[in-house]
């Protein structure tokens, strides 16, 4: 049977709609009989003869989207991976873009300028999904030699590159490239990292000239410009290097950065010996930027040596996830043996988000949520700055609407205007800056980023600094460090000032949950169900969530909602959002039979504040922005503590509230399977 007819049957075989297979069968077919897909073929006829139907579709069903910014996925073979075809194409639309947005400069015959980063990725095939046998010329890529690819459209567009020269050990971090566009005064920027997806993972994500992400519909306009590219220039990157077109990142370039950083200190460096910290980079490139500044501020840092090389298979570690506490194994078993540490800290393998552990006064440790560094930086920097007689003239907090509550609550305790109910993603916090920078003003607030005090994301993301638009493990290391000096010099330790926290501005538990659907269905599958369930809940938003009575709903895609109408594909994506604002039910259980949260509103009651609404919560519903799932953000607030509330009093309260946030995510996650077809 010729190829055509066995694919066609094979995919006839699979529960896909008829536009998947018909699209693609059509892409398949470019790339069995394109020229420039020759070194492809023999892996796909491969897996023609092996009949992996699902795998082919879901190769070749569509073109890996552009998204928001950039692409990201497997790397593998067809459209819907990422591949040199994928990622020379995404460059060519960037060059696109820039001629379009940057048109006056040409004019004036001046060279556009990109800054470009890489991390320490390697593709290996660890998931064994190609013929080892077999040429793969996807087998081995690095996001070193995808940064070249880049390099070389770049130059034959006519732009310029600065990149790390070729040969250097060094790697940049997601937000020294976001300072550096700006250091640079460059026109865009791009970064080939999957930050800390799985190992086969790589992607390309696209800056813009103040240093940020675009945001819509500036995005929009991007990704036409990607989906519009019918033809990829290229120069060989020898004669683009040749010819001027890609100059070396310089280490003045590196050293402001780290100078940027260490300008933020509030405590000046720390005594020989004062604070120990364990530190690993989760074999990223943390240590050419983290490590750095905590060395210069001389915080005792003990390596956890394992870890330290990158390695873009992540081999001494579970995770690469410093969201985890799985990632911490390692660093862990060193911190227990070593005394005096007091802090562990682990950045993410693009060194733009931190994770930590803080040791309790029993010698125990806590792992920190983002939530609970949220919360804990932006007391302590208010705090600081306000004591200290630096204190801006209209202070200014940012954060996602996913992100704890508690944030706000501290921010508007110190007087600080908030914003506080951002989509996801930090760019939104970024195009904050860029309002204020350009315009003077972000919707009815008025003031410069000089007023900007703090950024932060539920998803360990922190920014302390407008001189860099990207969230940074590097300032938010230096700030954690700094916080639990202090409070050392205070004799508390991190867990005793969270808690405290929690006494003085009510205890905060946000829960997050993955709707994740069978591992056997393909990742098509999987979207179309999880956007069914949306769907579903969009049109009929239950009244009562385990016990919980919806005070209020919110559907972001409405044009009436506070986003205003749809500006395009890119905005339809962030705003895939169901927000659920919940209060106890007054009935002893809803129709499902899970108890009211009653008894523990009035429990609250006795040891906080008098309140009329005592607690309160609030369920966030979104599809993932990067992979085949969907997540559910919950949070369940109290009010403050009494003064003359016990330990006892309200540990136990707790103690019900964290019980309530779990028991409400798990519900909904099982609400959630239902609407997607898939029991639980």
């Amino acid at each position: 049977m010729e190829w055509r007819e066995q694919v066609r049957a094979g995919f006839a075989t699979l529960d896909a709609p008829d536009e998947y297979r018909e699209r693609a069968l059509a892409y398949l077919e470019q790339w069995m009989t394109g020229e420039e897909f020759r070194d492809y073929r023999p892996q796909l006829e491969w897996l023609i003869q092996q009949r992996r139907w699902p795998g082919l579709l879901d190769r070749f069903y569509r073109i890996l989207p552009f998204g928001t910014g950039g692409r990201r996925g497997p790397v593998g073979i067809g459209p819907n991976r990422m591949n040199p075809w994928t990622v020379t194409a995404s460059v060519q639309g960037h060059c696109d873009y820039l001629r379009l947005r940057f048109a006056e400069e040409l004019g004036r015959d001046k060279r556009l300028r990109v800054v470009v980063a890489y991390d320490v990725r390697r593709f290996e095939d660890q998931n064994r999904q190609y013929n080892p046998a077999l040429p793969n010329p996807v087998l081995g890529l690095s996001s070193r030699d995808f940064a070249q690819l880049a390099a070389e459209v770049y130059a034959a567009n006519g732009i310029e590159t600065v990149l790390l020269p070729p040969g250097s050990s060094r790697y940049l971090a997601t937000p020294e490239l976001s300072f550096a566009i700006r250091y640079y005064g460059a026109h865009g920027g791009l970064n080939i990292s999957a930050s800390h997806n799985p190992p086969d993972d790589n992607g390309a994500k696209f800056y813009v000239q103040h240093g940020g992400q675009p945001v819509p519909p500036e995005d929009q306009v991007m990704s036409d410009c990607v989906d519009r590219v019918t033809g990829i220039r290229r120069l060989p990157f020898a004669e683009a290097l040749q010819q001027g077109w890609i100059v070396p990142y310089e280490e003045e370039a590196h050293r402001e950065y780290v100078q940027t950083n260490l300008r933020q200190s509030l405590l000046g460096a720390a005594r020989p010996n004062e604070l120990t910290v364990i530190y690993t980079p989760l074999h990223g490139v943390g240590r050419f930027s983290v490590l750095e500044v905590l060395q210069q501020q001389r915080v005792r840092v003990v390596p956890v040596e394992k870890q330290m090389e990158p390695n873009g298979l992540f081999p001494h570690t579970r995770s690469a996830n410093p969201e985890m506490a799985v990632a911490f194994e390692e660093a862990l078993e060193l911190a227990r043996q070593t005394p005096q540490a007091e802090l562990i800290l682990a950045s993410d393998p693009d060194a733009d988000r931190l994770g930590a552990m803080a040791r309790m006064r029993s010698g125990e440790w806590r792992f920190l949520t983002g939530n609970e560094i949220a919360a804990v930086l932006t007391h302590f920097k208010l705090t600081q700055l306000r004591q200290q007689g630096r204190w801006p003239a209209s202070p200014l907090v940012v954060k996602t609407e996913v992100t704890t509550n508690l944030v706000t609550r501290i921010a508007r305790h110190f007087g600080c205007a908030v914003v506080d109910d951002l989509l996801v993603g930090f760019k939104f916090i970024a195009d904050v800056l860029w309002q204020l920078e350009s315009a003077g003003r972000y919707r009815d607030y008025y003031g410069t980023p000089d007023d900007f005090l703090i950024g932060c994301e539920e998803s360990h993301g922190i920014l302390i600094t407008p001189a860099i638009r990207d969230k940074d493990a590097t300032g938010a290391a230096l700030l954690l460090t700094e916080a639990a000096l202090y409070q050392k010099r205070r004799g508390l330790t991190l867990v005793e000032y969270l808690e405290q926290l929690y006494r003085e501005f009510g205890y905060f538990r946000n829960v997050l949950c993955n709707v994740q659907l069978p591992g056997q269905l393909a990742d098509y599958q999987k979207m179309r169900r999880l956007g069914q369930a949306l769907d579903t809940l969009r049109r009929n938003p239950p009244k009562e969530l385990a016990g919980w009575e919806v005070v209020h709903f919110d559907d972001y895609l409405r044009p009436d909602s506070r986003f205003g109408p749809i500006l395009g594909e890119t905005d339809r994506q962030g705003r895939n959002v169901l927000v659920f604002h919940l209060r106890p039910a007054q009935r002893e259980a809803d129709v499902e039979g899970h108890e009211s949260p009653q008894p523990v509103a009035r429990q609250t009651a006795k040891v906080c504040v008098a309140d009329k609404d005592g607690l309160s919560a609030r369920l966030i519903f979104r599809p993932s922005g990067t992979e085949p799932k969907a997540k559910c953000y919950v949070e369940v607030a109290t009010p403050p503590a009494l003064p003359h509330t016990s330990r006892q009093d309200w540990s136990a309260l707790c103690h019900q509230v964290d019980e309530l946030a779990e028991k409400l995510g798990r519900s909904f996650v099982q609400l959630a399977h239902r609407l997607a077809g898939e029991n639980y």
